[in-house]
């Protein structure tokens, strides 16, 4: 029994696979930031274009 409590407490593939799922949604929440960030710039632009080609 002893050993098998020492294997589950060494054992930290579980820990290692939560690690990854954070570090992928703090990258997808920056990505998603940054492309909403530039796509209001973006739209701005664009609405400042089409406002300059109006006669």
């Amino acid at each position: 029994m002893k050993d098998l409590i020492k294997r589950f407490k060494a054992d930290e593939d579980g820990a290692t696979a939560i690690e990854y799922g954070l570090i992928a949604a703090l990258i997808a929440v920056a990505i998603i930031a940054a492309v909403s960030a530039v796509g209001t710039s973006l739209s701005n632009t664009f609405g400042n274009v089409n406002s300059a080609l109006q006669p």
